[in-house]
C-alpha cells in the first residue's frame, strides 16, 4: 500500500510538470501568477514545479511584468536550446531531414531526391541514415540532448505482427509505393548512429502535416478540423475533439484512396475511380499529359506550375482541367463534411498549396454544392499556413508530444 501512495505522489508531480511545461510551451513567456491561473494550480505548487524546472534547464527567465504596486513579475519560458528534435518527410520526390530546437525553429537540414530508383526501402533508410548524420554534425550539437528522431511516411503505421519478435518496431504499409509490412523502425534503428536511448516515432505523413497545422498553422483554436495533404499522393489528418483520429489499426486518413468515381480511373493503389486519381499531382500532370499539354520531362512540382501558368495565360485546356480538378476536389471535401462535421478544412501540401489561391474559390463552390447545407454552412475551408515543410515538422511533434507528456523528464 505504501508504494502504491509513493506511486500516486510520483504520477501527481510529473502530471504537474506536464501541465506547466505544455502551458509554457504553446503560451508563454508567462509569469507564475499567470500560470496558476491558467492551469488551476496553487501558487505553491507552480513555485515548486517551475524551479525544478528552472534547475533542470528546460526553461529560462524571458524578462518581467510590472504587477499592481508589488515587485515585477518574473516571466518564464522554454528554453530552445534545451533538446533537440529531428523530424524526417518520406516524401514522394525526395526525403527530407531538419533538426530543430525544442520551439522547433530549424536548426540544419539536408535533402535526397528519390528519383528512379522510387521508394526502395533500404535506399530511403541510407537517406534518412545520412540526413540525420549531417544535420546533427553541421548543428554541432551534443548527442545527449536529442530528444527522439520522428519519421513521416506515404502509407499506415501500424505495431508488427505477435510473432515478430520484441525488437521488430514500427511496421508501414505503403501500398501506393509498395511497402507491405516493411519493418521500418527496426531497419532505422540498426542503420541511424543515434545514442542507444533515443526513441524513433513513425507517423503517417498526412497526419504528422495536420497535428504541425493543429498545433502552429492554420488549424491551432479549433477542435474539430481536417487537414487535408495535396501532393503526389492526397491524405488527411481527421481531428475530432482536438485528437487526431486513427481508427482500430491507425490506418484512418487514406482520404485519397476514397473512391470518387465507380469503374473510374485506375489509381497507382491498384483500385479504380480513387480521389487521388484525379487531384494528386501525378495524376493531375497524366491528365494534362491527355489533354494535350506539354509536360516533357518536368519533375511534378515544375510540371503542376507549368499547368497552372498555362491555365493563367488563358490555355482553354489548362483552364478546363483544372475547373474540373477544382470540381472533384470540392466534391472530396463535401464527403468529409458530410462524414465528419469539422468545423475547419485546411488545405495543404506542396501541390495544394501551389494550386489551393487560384481554385479555392471553385472548391468552395463544389463543396457547397455536393455537401449537405446545414453541416456545409458551418465549415471553413481554408489554406494551410506552415508551408510545404510541414510534414518534416509534424514529424517533430511526435517526439515532442512524448516529452511534453512526460513533463521533460527523461524516459
Amino acid at each position: 500500500m505504501r508504494e502504491a501512495k509513493r506511486q500516486t505522489v510520483r504520477d501527481l508531480r510529473r502530471a504537474n510538470r506536464a501541465a506547466l511545461l505544455r502551458h509554457l510551451y504553446f503560451h508563454g513567456p508567462l509569469s507564475r501568477q499567470e500560470l496558476a491561473q491558467a492551469t488551476g494550480l496553487s501558487s505553491g505548487t507552480v513555485s515548486n514545479v517551475t524551479a525544478g524546472l528552472l534547475a533542470d534547464h528546460l526553461l529560462r527567465e524571458a524578462g518581467y511584468v510590472d504587477s499592481d504596486g508589488g515587485r515585477p513579475r518574473t516571466l518564464l519560458q522554454v528554453a530552445p536550446d534545451c533538446a533537440t528534435l529531428v523530424g524526417v518527410d518520406v516524401g514522394e520526390t525526395r526525403v527530407r531531414v531538419e533538426l530543430f530546437d525544442l520551439t522547433l525553429a530549424e536548426l540544419a537540414r539536408a535533402e535526397y531526391p528519390l528519383t528512379d530508383a522510387g521508394h526502395d526501402v533500404e535506399l530511403v533508410v541510407r537517406h534518412i541514415r545520412d540526413g540525420v548524420a549531417a544535420v546533427r554534425r553541421a548543428s554541432g550539437t551534443p548527442p545527449e540532448r536529442l530528444l527522439g528522431v520522428g519519421v513521416g511516411v506515404p502509407g499506415i503505421v501500424a505495431e508488427p505482427s505477435a510473432d515478430a519478435g520484441p525488437d521488430a518496431g514500427a511496421v508501414v504499409h505503403g501500398q501506393a509505393i509498395g511497402w507491405d509490412a516493411v519493418p521500418l523502425e527496426r531497419l532505422l534503428r540498426e542503420a541511424v548512429e543515434v545514442p542507444p536511448e533515443v526513441p524513433f516515432h513513425l507517423g503517417n505523413g498526412a497526419r504528422t502535416f495536420g497535428q504541425a497545422e493543429m498545433w502552429f498553422g492554420a488549424g491551432r483554436g479549433a477542435s474539430n478540423v481536417v487537414v487535408a495533404l495535396i501532393g503526389s499522393g492526397v491524405g488527411a489528418c481527421i481531428v475530432t475533439d482536438g485528437v487526431p483520429y486513427g481508427g482500430a489499426a491507425s490506418g484512418a486518413g487514406e482520404w485519397g484512396h476514397t473512391t470518387l468515381r465507380v469503374g473510374g480511373r485506375r489509381c497507382r493503389c491498384g483500385a479504380p475511380g480513387c480521389l487521388e486519381a484525379y487531384v494528386g499531382a501525378a495524376a493531375l500532370l497524366e491528365r494534362w499529359r491527355e489533354a494535350g499539354g506539354d509536360v516533357a520531362d518536368a519533375d511534378e512540382e515544375t510540371g503542376v506550375a507549368a499547368l497552372l501558368d498555362a491555365a493563367l495565360a488563358g490555355d482553354s485546356r489548362a483552364v478546363a482541367l483544372l475547373d474540373e480538378t477544382a470540381e472533384y476536389l470540392g466534391a472530396g471535401i463535401a464527403d468529409l463534411v458530410n462524414l465528419f462535421n469539422p468545423e475547419r478544412i485546411v488545405l495543404g501540401g506542396w501541390a495544394g498549396l501551389l494550386l489551393g489561391p487560384h481554385l479555392l474559390p471553385a472548391v468552395r463552390r463544389a463543396a457547397d454544392a455536393y455537401a449537405l447545407r446545414h453541416p456545409a454552412g458551418r465549415a471553413t475551408i481554408e489554406m494551410g499556413r506552415l508551408g510545404p515543410d510541414a510534414v518534416t515538422v509534424g514529424a517533430a511533434t511526435l517526439p515532442l508530444a512524448e516529452f511534453l507528456a512526460r513533463g521533460g523528464a527523461p524516459l
